[in-house]
């Protein structure tokens, strides 16, 4: 039986959809990231799997399972659709007008910095469609190994060959305290002093807890009074109610300090210095907006770096007034 003529028979819809379930391990979470009824998204991969003459995906035990022809697939389906941006990009160009996806990824602490990377890139680039995956460390570099987004923005990168990695901006990371904690009261306290009280942390594998416990383990300080919360704003309001004592990124907590809601602790071997850096693996090839993006920040680094070492201040205008480009 000869093998079956995939240009007649594949579609851009199907693949789209396989992507999806293939990112998302679930019909369900693929139908919700779509827009899309469950059946339809089964529909699509019954389809498929028939154009393909391949079974993709088991179900078993209510997890689905990824076949060998999926991961095969897989790989087939980011450089169809890399092609496809790069197309995309070439069109843009002989027209004069940059468009295109930049799909981008990034640990929760850097939320504080991205938006003003991407404020600057989208007005010099209205055209470009951006999307933004904020989540934890863990999850990043689950992406990463996925190949999920076009770059990921995060620190406390892996050391890893296959990466290709560009430091951006400093990510410093602070003690902090609420106001007249006693603490605040003591000469030079130590981070044996600050672990005495309940400390306030992210979930195991954060970024920000990974370097704080790095920290603690050099200086031989255990860290016995844990109290985990989800996010850096619900720590961050933790310590203003006086529930605990943090350690933060400085960008998370800036305003705070200026207006006295917080206070930072000196401590031994602090601040802590990290990198936002972006990262993308080697085995796949920026698009060629992504490419774009990453030559824009290295262009524009030292105003980005000026801007996040000086007091809080709003941004010199661009000339955007954020509204939708309609055509005419």
């Amino acid at each position: 039986m000869s093998p079956p003529n995939l240009l007649n028979r594949l579609t851009f819809r199907q693949l789209q959809v396989f992507q999806a379930v293939y990112s998302q391990r679930s019909y369900s979470r693929a139908a919700e990231l779509l827009g899309l009824t469950q059946p339809a998204v089964s529909a699509q991969i019954r389809q498929l799997e028939l154009a393909l003459g391949q079974t993709l995906f088991n179900y078993s035990a209510k997890t689905l399972h990824v076949l060998p022809s999926a991961d095969t697939l897989a790989h087939s389906t980011r450089e169809i659709f890399g092609q496809l941006s790069r197309l995309q990009m070439n069109l843009s160009d002989i027209n004069g007008k940059i468009s295109g996806e930049l799909n981008l990824a990034a640990v929760s602490s850097a939320q504080y910095v991205v938006p003003y990377l991407l404020a600057r890139f989208r007005a010099h680039y209205p055209d470009v469609l951006v999307r933004l995956k904020v989540c934890n460390r863990q999850q990043a570099l689950e992406r990463l190994t996925k190949q999920e987004d076009d770059l990921v923005i995060m620190a406390m990168v892996p050391e890893d060959d296959r990466l290709v990695v560009m430091p951006i901006l400093d990510n410093e990371l602070i003690a902090v305290v609420w106001p007249e904690h006693p603490l605040l009261s003591m000469p030079e306290p130590s981070l044996a002093d600050f672990a005495r009280h309940y400390v306030l942390m992210r979930e195991p594998g954060s970024g920000v807890r990974n370097a704080f416990e790095q920290t603690a383990a050099n200086q031989q300080v255990a860290l016995p009074h844990c109290i985990e919360l989800g996010t850096n704003e619900a720590i961050k309001g933790g310590v203003m109610a006086h529930l605990g004592v943090a350690v933060l990124p400085r960008l998370a907590v800036q305003l705070e300090l200026e207006q006295g809601l917080l206070y930072e602790l000196g401590l031994p071997d602090f601040p802590i210095h990290r990198s936002w850096c972006t990262v993308y693996s080697r085995e796949r090839s920026p698009t060629p907006v992504a490419a774009l993006f990453l030559g824009f920040i290295r262009e524009h680094l030292a105003d980005y770096r000026r801007h996040f070492q000086t007091p809080p201040a709003p941004l010199p205008s661009h000339g955007v007034a954020c509204l939708p480009m309609l055509s005419s």
